[in-house]
């Protein structure tokens, strides 16, 4: 038998999951911007400073720390908190405990908002009567 011919969907699978691999890997890079860029909104809002990683030593410092998280550092007795994004931003947010505070409550009120949508489209796709509509109509979906 031709080794070629045997090594050929091997090959196609190998590449096919590679592929696949890849497209996976970029989803969740994607979802992890959106979730950054969300954070940032939010921060922003609650009166957090931010500051662009201007030169490399700068990138290099927010490489160090944690990624989108906020993390509570002590400066000349007063807490700040910062979120460092050496990804998508380029840069790292700060706020003293008040901006923390309304993040905490900004943040929650967001994730009430975004229960209450789900629930509203759950209740309007609960109340869809599709006998009304008859059975020509399920081709659609």
């Amino acid at each position: 038998m031709d080794a070629n011919r045997i090594n050929k969907p091997r090959r196609f699978f190998g590449l096919l999951a590679f592929v696949m691999l890849g497209g996976l890997w970029s989803s969740c890079a994607t979802v992890e911007a959106d979730r950054a860029r969300n954070t940032e909104q939010l921060l922003a809002a609650a009166g957090f400073k931010v500051r662009p990683a201007d030169n490399p030593e700068q990138l290099a410092h927010v490489q160090t720390l944690t990624q989108h998280k906020l993390v509570p550092h002590e400066k000349d007795g007063t807490v700040y908190y910062v979120y460092a994004d050496a990804s998508t931003c380029r840069c790292i947010y700060w706020g003293p405990e008040e901006a923390y505070q309304r993040y905490q409550r900004l943040a929650a009120e967001r994730e009430i908002a975004e229960d209450q949508r789900m629930a509203a489209e759950m209740n309007e796709d609960a109340a869809m009567n599709w006998e009304l509509w008859g059975p020509r109509y399920w081709w659609i979906y």
